[in-house]
């Protein structure tokens, strides 16, 4: 049976949020943020609900299942958000959320692209490649758009993972507080000159 890949609406909120909580509860950035275990479900959980209310209404979240998969994208452009400053999380997370962020933002390029900023299966989903499924949907938007799409990650793992999808290494991602790599999946092969100055891959 052919499954159906589907655009979340606000009613998947919190469907989303609990799949994404439950797919990091080991992740190393979230786990980072969010090192305390008396709090992490608690506070990944607003900072999910933060992630998913700001791209739904751009239509760029994806669904498999009922959201026991989840892509959570960032079309060229996206208009700017200005609900951060209110999400309600202590100091000490905002502030590593913060520098995270401004790492991975300070290496992505001037020219546009698609970003990914979740990917996320339920635990319960595993091993049914839905999460690649959402992947390829999201490449294809960007690469139909004629432009690249990027992500970062900080598990090891996942670098395998999408390097067999058909992604490459731009580089490390320096200052983000854990060991954090940048992948790009570009339409057609650049010259590397034309990769924005990262701290490139070693080969």
């Amino acid at each position: 049976m052919d499954l159906d890949i589907t655009r979340a609406s606000a009613a998947h909120r919190d469907r989303v949020v609990a799949t994404i909580v439950a797919a990091f509860a080991c992740d190393p950035a979230f786990r980072h943020f969010f090192p305390d275990d008396t709090t992490y479900e608690r506070h990944a959980a607003t900072f999910a609900g933060y992630l998913f209310d700001k791209r739904v209404q751009l239509g760029t979240v994806w669904l498999a299942g009922d959201a026991d998969a989840v892509a959570l994208w960032d079309p060229p452009h996206p208009p700017v958000d200005d609900t951060w400053s209110r999400v309600e999380l202590p100091d000490d997370v905002r502030e590593r959320i913060d520098r995270y962020d401004r790492a991975v933002h300070a290496l992505l390029p001037a020219q546009p692209y698609w970003y990914l900023g979740v990917l996320a299966r339920h635990p319960s989903v595993a091993g049914r490649g839905w999460g690649r499924l959402l992947l390829a949907a999201g490449v294809t938007t960007a690469h139909a758009d004629g432009l690249p799409a990027y992500l970062e990650t900080a598990s090891e793992s996942n670098v395998e993972f999408y390097r067999h999808a058909g992604w490459e290494v731009v580089g490390t991602v320096p200052d983000a507080g854990l060991p954090t790599w940048l992948l790009t999946n570009r339409p057609y092969r650049t010259d590397p000159e034309d990769v924005p100055a990262l701290a490139r891959a070693e080969s």
